[in-house]
């Protein structure tokens, strides 16, 4: 069945930078768009971002264009997200998602 597993949350000062990464199984991973949703309690369950299969277009929300950037590894299965100028608003759980499935999230908290 569909496994994703993120890492790379943690605590950060704001301005500061994070990658995510998200290894995927149990599907054809080159064949599917893949996304970022974010969940906090201030803000409920938030979409992200959105890659697609071939990692060509890419899409993100207003909140994170021009700080945040999809990429994906066809060969390796991992899905990344790269968050730089972060804020507390950036604070979440985060999680990469195919379709509805999502993984078991990422816990991303700015402070200083």
């Amino acid at each position: 069945q569909v496994q994703l597993v993120e890492s790379g949350g943690g605590l950060v000062q704001p301005g500061g930078s994070l990658i995510l990464s998200c290894a995927a199984s149990g599907f054809t991973f080159d064949s599917y768009w893949m996304n970022w949703v974010r969940q906090s309690p201030e803000k409920g369950l938030e979409w992200v971002s959105g890659i697609n299969s071939a990692g060509i277009t890419t899409y993100y929300a207003d909140s994170v264009k021009g700080r945040f950037t999809i990429s994906r590894d066809n060969i390796k299965n991992t899905l990344y997200l790269s968050m730089k100028n972060l804020t507390s608003e950036d604070t979440a759980m985060y999680y990469c998602a195919q379709g509805t499935v999502l993984g078991q999230g990422a816990q991303v908290t700015v402070s200083s």
